[in-house]
């Protein structure tokens, strides 16, 4: 394959798919890969007829540590938790995060979860961004996880939001349909500005209106990463609280909460509504404006 005007760990993927790019990233770091001799960074440009030499290493297998942390369940059976997530805290481990997320809590309260999605995140079937509250559905066996996420992909399974968005929302209600893709330029935001992207659907009605707010109840269709905050953020009423996408305001936190979610439980084949209040600090944002 040529290599030429390639950087040097996306051509390492490309040549060795069966590793993740975070662990070829450890090598060419660790000096396990040398360009004519030389060792490089992962951002080194090829230009075709170097040689590359890899000397590989193994990395310890990770695994979520247990940690006896408080976690709210709001439900439970033989096949899945709910569990009430508060903001700040992340589902799992990554982007440097290790320990106090919400799995390292599960781990320890329940010991068994669900394998489907790996060691780092047992029982996660879905997830919501480290600022969002709210009701996070868990597995507990294999089969479990793939009965949910079946309902996830044949979206079935009810999800709806509340979120305080700024401005004056003209319509009593709407509905969302511009695709989400990675933005080109800032790779850690998404965005709704191109023409390309995955499908996405969000449908929101106005629950109450203020000077300037408006406070929603959003329902979404499908699962894309930060879809409420771009989708709102593409018809100019950007989440309040919302670091990324809103204005640089003083806020407690982002004004959006996952408050029901409704699906059928593997266990007993029975529809189940679980419903998150909401947070305390949300309360009193809406008694202030």
């Amino acid at each position: 394959m040529n290599a030429g005007h390639k950087r040097l760990d996306h051509y390492l993927l490309e040549q060795w798919p069966q590793y993740s790019r975070s662990r070829l990233q450890s090598w060419i770091k660790q000096g396990r890969v040398l360009v004519n001799g030389e060792a490089v960074k992962a951002s080194h440009l090829l230009r075709g007829g170097e040689q590359i030499e890899v000397s590989p290493a193994g990395l310890p297998p990770l695994k979520a540590t247990p940690e006896d942390l408080p976690v709210e369940v709001l439900y439970e059976d033989t096949a899945v938790i709910a569990v009430n997530k508060p903001a700040g805290m992340a589902v799992h481990a990554g982007a440097g995060q290790h320990d106090g997320t919400l799995v390292n809590r599960l781990v320890h309260r329940f010991q068994v979860l669900s394998q489907v999605g790996g060691d780092m995140r047992p029982g996660i079937v879905h997830r919501l961004d480290k600022d969002t509250s709210g009701v996070l559905l868990v597995a507990r066996t294999d089969a479990a996880h793939r009965a949910l996420a079946a309902q996830f992909a044949g979206r079935t399974v009810e999800k709806i939001y509340v979120a305080l968005v700024h401005g004056n929302v003209r319509a009593d209600s709407g509905r969302i349909t511009k695709p989400i893709a990675r933005d080109p330029v800032r790779r850690t935001r998404m965005t709704a500005r191109l023409k390309s992207g995955r499908e996405a659907l969000t449908d929101y009605r106005v629950l109450r209106r203020f000077e300037k707010f408006t406070l929603l109840e959003v329902r979404i269709g499908t699962g894309r990463t930060h879809q409420i905050r771009v989708h709102l953020t593409s018809i100019g009423h950007p989440v309040a609280g919302d670091r990324v996408y809103g204005p640089k305001e003083i806020s407690p936190r982002l004004f959006l909460h996952a408050r029901r979610i409704g699906f059928i439980s593997p266990a007993t084949g029975e529809r189940v509504a679980v419903e998150a209040p909401l947070p305390v600090e949300l309360e009193e944002w809406l008694g202030h404006i």
